[in-house]
């Protein structure tokens, strides 16, 4: 056994795509080198964080999945009442957001990896219509994309080039993550120090944390034991369930990301998230990365691609170029989708309402009933955050998930520049596309109205 242990860290860190798919593997461990290779780069990031400081009283970052998981993750954990995530179309979460901050004092931070998503290049152009000074903002994009063109004519600040060998759920130690790092003012060289240390245990055969850890994921799946149940630290389990979902959830196989839910039941398997001080944090994304790409392995998957992502894409598309507007009735009823629970399956709240301390309190009692009812473990999402997140696996991953939609009166349009639709109609037309093509897979799933909770 040690000798297999060892050949599949020495495999993995040799980048020999034959321990997944032997597809294009290889081209996407770029983040097992990545918290070496920042750390070289260290003081672009501090030159930002003192350019900045003092010249703004808030920062707004921009960003969906990936590109906005992390700094959340890094926001909850360090505490950032001046640091602002919005990873939402809804109107009145971004209305709310533009009235909350001075806008002319404001730093925003455009990230986007491919530097075409939606939401991001939307709520862009919305915010440099109020703020239309360059040196108010910043973007992170991969070299060459469409945003880091459109940065350089508006004149951002600073440009930082993302990984191009890293996928976005692989990105928390990239720029994605640490230049949000930095302007929530944490010392981005004591994060990385420990987050190398992690990096090098991931190359022992004997004593490596991520290796410990992904053999338990794979060697729990292969008993029947998909859900992964872990405490929900400092807002961890928003990074680790696009990590674990878009990353296993396909081919109908897959890890089921649950943070908060109990690990008891034969369907499940705990997990413990080791985060005794926020500086801890980049070792854990690392030692988690490392384990996924272990359980990928075991799983026989390509643990670096998401061949369904795209599919609620396609459809929100297509209804926003129908020109029609996107209908979001009541469909079916929470007793009657829970009524078809069977043993093994889970529940998938997706909510595409403002997230606000009384809507999640709505959500979470909404969530205790269905657990009581099911006997199933329950997960939930803000749409449209989630379909950059667990979506893949939705779609992609074994039939056992009962999806309930929850929609809500969106209020008034807000206009997007450029666009022939605003943020309500895109909102709508999200939430529709992801119920059409959750139904077209044979998915068993429900809409109701956050009114009629």
């Amino acid at each position: 056994m040690t000798t297999e242990r060892r050949e599949l860290v020495e495999r993995i860190w040799s980048r020999d795509p034959t321990v997944w798919t032997a597809k294009n593997e290889a081209r996407w461990l770029g983040w097992l080198d990545e918290p070496a290779r920042r750390r070289e780069d260290i003081d672009l990031l501090l030159m930002l964080a003192d350019d900045v400081h003092g010249q703004f009283d808030d920062v707004v970052l921009l960003g969906m999945g990936g590109s906005s998981l992390a700094p959340e993750v890094l926001r909850r954990s360090f505490g950032g009442d001046r640091f602002h995530v919005l990873d939402t179309t809804h109107p009145k979460a971004i209305r709310a957001l533009a009235k909350k901050v001075n806008v002319h004092r404001t730093l925003f931070v455009s990230a986007s990896k491919s530097g075409t998503t939606l939401e991001t290049r939307s709520h862009t152009d919305y915010f440099w219509k109020l703020a239309p000074h360059g040196k108010q903002w910043v973007a992170i994009t991969d070299p060459g994309s469409e945003l880091e063109s459109h940065a350089r004519k508006r004149g951002f600040r600073a440009i930082f080039p993302g990984e191009p060998t890293i996928g976005g759920r692989y990105s928390a130690l990239s720029p994605f993550g640490l230049v949000p790092a930095a302007l929530l003012e944490i010392d981005v060289e004591r994060l990385l120090q420990r987050t190398l240390e992690m990096a090098e245990a991931c190359r022992l055969d004997e004593g490596n944390p991520g290796l410990e850890l992904g053999l338990a994921l794979g060697a729990g799946w292969q008993e029947g034991r998909d859900k992964i149940c872990f405490d929900d630290v400092g807002g961890f389990g928003l990074w680790a369930e696009q990590l674990l979902a878009e990353s296993t959830g396909k081919q109908g196989k897959g890890l089921i990301p649950a943070p908060g839910e109990s690990g008891d039941g034969p369907d499940r398997q705990w997990h413990e998230v080791r985060l005794p001080d926020p500086y801890e944090l980049g070792q854990e994304f690392f030692r988690w990365e490392f384990a996924t790409a272990v359980a990928g392995s075991i799983l026989g998957i390509n643990p670096f691609d998401q061949p369904d992502v795209q599919a609620a894409k396609d459809r929100t598309q297509q209804i926003l170029s129908s020109g029609q507007d996107p209908l979001v009735e009541p469909t079916g009823s929470i007793e009657e989708l829970c009524a078809e629970a069977r043993e093994g399956d889970y529940v998938a709240i997706l909510a595409f309402v403002e997230e606000t301390a009384e809507s999640e309190r709505q959500l979470a009692e909404l969530a205790q009933r269905v657990r009581q009812s099911t006997g199933c473990v329950v997960t939930n999402g803000f749409g449209p955050r989630y379909l950059h997140s667990t979506g893949q696996l939705h779609k992609g991953g074994p039939n056992t998930g009962l999806f309930l939609q929850v929609v809500e009166d969106y209020g008034d349009e807000l206009k997007i520049p450029h666009r022939p639709f605003g943020f309500a109609r895109l909102i709508r037309a999200q939430a529709a596309g992801d119920f059409e093509s959750l139904r077209e897979r044979g998915r068993r799933v429900a809409r109701v109205h956050m009114e009629n909770l």
